[in-house]
């Protein structure tokens, strides 16, 4: 979701891509719903843990689970993420809270589009091609070793343009100024202190590097909107028990969507 008044919005149906120079003042409220666990109030110490446990227990029905609650447009969401971002060769890049390697994949597969193409009747420049790097930082493990997998499923077990580490969006291990982008997918809404995570996202960005978020949203549309809360809070649950064994977490998953702040 695009946070409001900060952020140029790119808009679908659904989900909403925020694209954006950067800045150091967040909107006033942005914190507020920082100690919800979905529909509940929880402590703050206790939201991280808890979001933690929900991810560990269906990292490994992640992907497809995506693929039946948004019958595969997540796939197109996430392609237009990454033409937004326009990677390159040689770039730096972060994706947070993206374990499994969705986006990371995307960005990866980019790059090497463009260094398999002529520019202007040239080969791109082969020290940016081993310069490239994609760094997937996510809090969870469970995540992460889905990811891997996936890499080696892909042949890119041993690529070493993707590093694989485990972070805090709220704290990232990396130097200011580092990255040429940042994108987070189907992530912010999860973190404790969202205004921490963005300006993170500012220290580690080099000037001019783009930050891409992409979320899903509110529903204002006179009649899907109905639709809408009816399949999140009668289908996708039942999905998640049917496909995942695990009811809870898929509640706790679309109350997360529609206790975050509304594009409008």
């Amino acid at each position: 979701m695009a946070l409001r008044s900060n952020f140029r919005k790119y808009t679908s149906l659904l989900p909403h891509f925020a694209s954006c120079p950067m800045r150091t003042t967040f909107p006033a409220g942005l914190h507020s719903h920082a100690t919800s666990f979905g529909f509940k109030d929880v402590p703050e110490e206790e939201k991280s843990r808890m979001v933690g446990d929900v991810f560990s227990s269906v990292a490994s029905k992640y992907d497809i689970m995506n693929d039946i609650m948004s019958v595969g447009l997540h796939r197109l969401w996430k392609d237009r993420l990454v033409s937004k971002l326009s990677p390159f060769p040689g770039m730096q890049h972060l994706d947070v809270a993206g374990g499994t390697g969705d986006v990371a994949f995307r960005v990866l597969e980019a790059i090497h589009t463009l260094e398999r193409q002529k520019i202007s009747g040239a080969a791109v420049d082969e020290d940016a091609e081993n310069e490239t790097q994609v760094f997937i930082c996510d809090i969870n493990p469970a995540m992460l070793e889905v990811g891997r997998r996936h890499a080696i499923a892909k042949g890119l077990g041993e690529a070493r343009s993707l590093i694989w580490m485990e972070g805090d969006a709220e704290a990232l291990k990396f130097e200011d100024a580092s990255m040429d982008g940042y994108t987070i997918a189907f992530g912010i809404r999860n973190v404790t202190h969202i205004e921490k995570a963005l300006s993170e996202a500012y220290r580690v960005l080099r000037r001019g590097g783009r930050f891409l978020c992409l979320e899903l949203s509110h529903v204002n549309i006179p009649g899907f909107h109905e639709l809408y809360d009816f399949y999140s809070f009668s289908v996708i649950p039942s999905i998640g028990e049917i496909v995942a064994g695990d009811r809870a977490s898929y509640q706790y998953l679309v109350e997360s969507i529609r206790k975050f702040p509304s594009q409008c």
